[in-house]
């Protein structure tokens, strides 16, 4: 019964000499967004490739998803790095995308790139955002700024992209984007909390 009791003990003692520091509020809010929005535009980018892959800007489409596949998994890293719970909305946010990606792409090459142009938007000013908040604390996690700098600065490529394809010309354009913006917006907030 000792030993039993000694080894006890001692895994506990190794347990709490092994404390994994938590993420500040901030990491863990900025990780657990981010990775939900790249999940989001992975699924967007798989909606417009499976209708409009075999078009002539489905090479385009195919290099902003190669792009974001990466940006998934750098998110899915940082999500077990930092011990950090993914939102309770991936499963949603899964669906969803592909639905936006293959619906706008139904409606056209233009309204896709449309639908890329309203959601780079938010995600760069959203990224600048982070940028500006990481660099006004004391310690910033240099890790994080290097990523979502690099992102930020892919996405901005991605949407500059979608101008030069004639998003601007898509049926509806101010309607469209508007809609996707608030949508984006919307995400952007839920996940952030839940």
């Amino acid at each position: 019964m000792l030993r039993i009791q000694h080894n006890s003990a001692t895994i506990a003692r190794r347990l709490m000499s092994q404390h994994v520091e938590r993420p500040s509020p901030m990491v863990d809010k900025f990780v657990r967004v981010d990775h939900a929005g790249e999940l989001g535009a992975d699924r967007i980018y798989a909606g417009q490739m499976a209708v409009l892959g075999h078009t002539k800007v489905g090479p385009t489409i195919q290099h902003m998803w190669d792009q974001e596949k990466v940006h998934r998994n750098e998110m899915e890293r940082l999500i077990k790095k930092h011990r950090v719970r993914p939102t309770i909305m991936v499963p949603f946010w899964n669906v969803a995308g592909f639905v936006l990606g293959a619906g706008t792409a139904l409606m056209g090459e233009k309204a896709a790139m449309a639908c890329t142009v309203a959601v780079e938007t938010v995600i760069v000013e959203h990224y600048n955002d982070q940028l500006r908040q990481l660099m006004e604390t004391k310690n910033p996690d240099k890790e994080l700024l290097e990523v979502i700098t690099k992102f930020r600065d892919e996405e901005q490529e991605h949407h500059d992209c979608g101008i030069d394809h004639g998003a601007q010309q898509a049926p509806f354009y101010e309607a469209l984007t508007n809609v996707i913006k608030f949508g984006c917006k919307t995400a952007i907030k839920i996940s952030e909390k839940i």
